[in-house]
């Protein structure tokens, strides 16, 4: 696994984490992008945010919503196992 591999797996983990200690397990784009760089050092741009985001979806992990302004983000059961490291 590459280093880049292993950012990129931490940063999604990080995500879910995330989202497990949401009210409702949701958030917005820009909250949790926030909480990414401040309390887990991941500075990254919207545009992978996005990416992490679509590609969590198409695991069942999260459901995306895309309204005008800003994504909106809540974990799936599926999402909150992962968080919880009892399921891959």
């Amino acid at each position: 696994m590459s280093y880049q591999d292993f950012e990129t797996e931490g940063r999604r983990l990080a995500i879910l984490r995330i989202l497990s200690r949401r009210n409702e397990y949701t958030t917005n784009e820009y909250s949790l992008n926030d909480e990414l760089v401040g309390a887990y050092a991941h500075n990254v741009s919207r545009d992978r945010l996005h990416g992490d985001l679509a590609w969590l979806q198409e695991q069942g992990l999260v459901i995306v919503q895309q309204p005008r302004a800003g994504w909106i983000v809540t974990l799936t059961v599926r999402g909150g196992d992962a968080a919880a490291g009892r399921a891959t």
